[in-house]
């Protein structure tokens, strides 16, 4: 057991093989899935969420533990998070979101509600419509901030980039106002989510 869990990619290969195993049992006890719209539309519901943790999860590692915690580090260990942890966190943030954006649309397109949820349920009225559409706008701010925000600014706070100390500074600031921004707009959003099915 200590090998699988002392390597991250034995763990995730390891989470993936229960949940196949758990799905085969399942489906001996209950039947086997058919396998038919209805079962990839659920699949990709699956990846949305666990794209969506991972973007959330850290997204809110950044704002409720890393940048506040930032002054209390001393001066000689920042490098260590600006070189080696913040990258590596940057990596999958913006990948999960990109991931979320995806799996998100290829849903909406085989529920046959994408254009409902786009026009935030004005075409037809129905509620579910109007919420998932209002938490698709607001992931898709989200996403954008990730990607041509944050993600620029922090390259040059980090110095992935080449920039000045005053651009770094500048940069960072931007990056923590526009992650605070979705942290702000992640609690709607959410709830929009949420709400869409199981309220509506």
């Amino acid at each position: 057991m200590a090998n699988i869990l002392t390597s991250l990619q034995n763990t995730v290969i390891a989470g993936v093989v229960l949940t196949i195993i758990m799905v085969a049992v399942v489906g001996g006890a209950m039947g086997a899935p058919a396998f038919d719209h209805a079962w990839f539309a659920f699949f990709f519901r699956w990846l949305h969420v666990l794209s969506g943790v991972m973007w959330i999860g850290l997204l809110w590692y950044f704002n409720f533990v890393q940048i506040p915690n930032m002054p209390n580090i001393p001066d000689e260990q920042k490098p260590a998070i600006g070189k080696v942890i913040a990258p590596a966190a940057l990596f999958w943030f913006r990948w999960a979101a990109m991931a979320t954006i995806i799996t998100g649309l290829i849903l909406a397109l085989m529920n046959g509600y994408l254009m409902e949820a786009i026009t935030i349920g004005l075409m037809d009225g129905v509620g579910k419509h109007m919420a998932i559409g209002i938490g698709m706008w607001l992931g898709t701010i989200m996403w954008f901030n990730v990607w041509f925000v944050i993600w620029p600014n922090q390259k040059r706070a980090l110095g992935i980039v080449e920039a000045d100390a005053d651009t770094k500074a500048k940069s960072a600031r931007t990056a923590m106002l526009f992650s605070r921004t979705n942290t702000l707009l992640s609690i709607p959003m959410l709830f929009a989510m949420v709400s869409a099915q199981n309220i509506y």
